[in-house]
């Protein structure tokens, strides 16, 4: 599992004109999953980003976690994190799970970081045109893999 994590202000998803998701304070996450993704990627990405001290403490500092700050987080699906852009100028996304697994497992990833979170995880329509609409704070952006734990 691929992510792209943002420290947001506010965050929202529109689909058809219509807001499906909307988050203050707390992390805009983009979440991709490959074909080779299981469910302990899942349990130790939620974990990881749940405990991430991205949110600065009373001295301005990054040393609270989503957690320690009560935030909020919003998760959308993005196979796109999965491009495979070495030969040449079209994207592949042969490594990109297909829907059925990709569904399951974002499910069950939205279900673990529900676990450590203390206000309901928001989510985009998995696999809908979504529009994505969000105020990074810092900016704090920060790219993860569960396949290159770093």
């Amino acid at each position: 599992m691929r992510v792209v994590i943002q420290r947001v202000s506010k965050a929202s998803v529109v689909v058809n004109n219509n807001k499906v998701a909307s988050i203050g304070l707390g992390l805009m996450i983009l979440l991709g999953i490959e074909t080779s993704d299981t469910k302990e990627d899942a349990v130790w990405l939620a974990k990881k980003i749940a405990q991430l001290r991205i949110f600065n403490d009373t001295k301005g500092i990054m040393n609270c976690s989503l957690i320690d700050i009560g935030g909020e987080a919003l998760v959308v699906s993005q196979f796109t994190l999965h491009a495979a852009t070495k030969k040449g100028n079209r994207p592949s996304y042969i490594r990109a799970a297909k829907h059925e697994q990709a569904t399951n497992l974002y499910t069950y990833f939205v279900e673990q970081l529900q676990s450590f979170s203390t206000n309901p995880v928001q989510t985009g329509i998995f696999g809908a045109d979504m529009k994505v609409e969000l105020l990074n704070d810092g900016p704090v952006t920060i790219v993860m893999d569960s396949k290159q734990k770093e």
